[in-house]
């Protein structure tokens, strides 16, 4: 028993002997902080939409009677979605056809040319007949004024050219009514040609069958959606910019992509159009970028987290990624001067490969340690290994 009741402890050392020892050095690497210019980028968010989707309609009423595709069907611009029975419509045409080509016939017109309406076979008669009776009047003229043809033959002469040159007209004005009958039989041909046409419903555009609705036979009116095609190739993402940094966003930069589903990939794009105007509620900016898609990976409805490099590069301090800790949501890094740390709460920036960029709490060339910088605490000592 030890004076004033205390009991010595294994080694001899009393609780008040252990707390005075020093704490033993934590040995560290340090790295300098270093300045030098980097392109910095804005960090974004958006979800990938297709570049186009079209919900494809029937143009007329009818029967399904072939569905090539299916849902997840990847079809070119023009490829086949569904067949509507054409027996009905493609009547149609063909009696459309032959009622144009009858009327070209009667007026002369030899595979849809040119319409000239003296080759019509009723004017150029009726011509010729109002031009004989004109050649006979003349002749009577001057038979009549030489006193060598009677007043009555002469007024027969008068009357009868005045009846081929009214038949003459006739034939021209019914010949011009015919041409209008034949421009309307022709706008006919090209609806029914254009209904036999509408049998077939194609792909608006080169892309993927998101849905087809419809099966062989069913029927369908006008108007009713047979199926969806969407492109996904490039693909749409809508970014919102915040307003401090709209002057660093234009059409034509480029934006880069990541996406939970593939994680570590990086995607490139470009900025395609930019809103001329700010959203009141959120003052941000809208900004839509399109991706490139060639292999298929990337999905409409993904969500992205992009960045926008700005134009130019500005300088930074950077220290190793190591260096920086993050304790109750701060930064921090340890200066080492001598054999001392010193703890510096600090503001980071973007990370530049292997290196975080420190926006405020540090200087160009203070030495930050970046090993075992967990053991650290403030004022540790510390021996810093070559």
């Amino acid at each position: 028993m030890l004076a004033g009741g205390c009991r010595a402890n294994a080694g001899g050392k009393t609780p008040a002997d252990s707390a005075a020892e020093p704490t033993a050095a934590v040995a560290v690497t340090t790295a300098p902080a270093t300045e030098r210019p980097i392109r910095r980028f804005i960090a974004v968010t958006g979800t990938l939409t297709a570049q186009e989707q079209a919900d494809v309609a029937a143009e007329i009423a009818g029967r399904i009677v072939a569905t090539p595709v299916e849902r997840g069907t990847r079809v070119a611009a023009g490829a086949v979605l569904v067949r509507i029975a054409e027996a009905e419509v493609g009547a149609q045409a063909q009696e459309a056809e032959a009622n144009a080509r009858q009327i070209e016939a009667r007026l002369a017109i030899a595979d849809g040319g040119e319409f000239r309406i003296d080759r019509v076979p009723e004017v150029a008669s009726a011509r010729a007949a109002a031009e004989l009776a004109q050649a006979d009047f003349e002749r009577a003229q001057m038979l009549v004024d030489k006193q060598l043809l009677s007043q009555a033959d002469f007024d027969r002469s008068r009357t009868q050219a005045e009846a081929a040159r009214r038949q003459y007209e006739t034939a021209r004005n019914s010949a011009e009514q015919q041409y209008q009958l034949l421009l309307a039989a022709r706008a006919r041909m090209v609806l029914a040609r254009k209904a036999l046409a509408d049998t077939v419903v194609q792909a608006p555009f080169e892309g993927v069958v998101e849905q087809r609705l419809v099966s062989v036979g069913d029927y369908v009116t006008r108007g009713t959606k047979v199926a969806s095609v969407m492109r996904t190739n490039p693909l749409r993402v809508e970014l919102t910019v915040p307003e401090q940094f709209i002057s660093e966003v234009s059409a034509g930069r480029a934006v880069t992509l990541e996406v939970d589903a593939y994680p570590g990939d990086i995607f490139t794009g470009h900025i395609r159009y930019v809103s001329p105007a700010l959203k009141v509620d959120t003052r941000a900016l809208i900004v839509e970028a399109v991706v490139a898609n060639d292999a298929g990976r990337l999905k409409p409805g993904f969500f992205a987290t992009a960045r926008i490099e700005e134009a130019s590069e500005r300088p930074a301090i950077l220290v190793p990624a190591a260096a920086v800790r993050i304790v109750s949501g701060s930064p921090r890094v340890y200066i080492v001067s001598g054999d001392r740390a010193e703890q510096r709460i600090v503001t980071t920036g973007q990370t530049v490969g292997d290196a975080v960029e420190v926006t405020s709490g540090l200087t160009v060339g203070e030495s930050v340690a970046t090993s075992n910088v967990a053991q650290l605490v403030d004022g540790a000592s510390v021996i810093v290994k070559r």
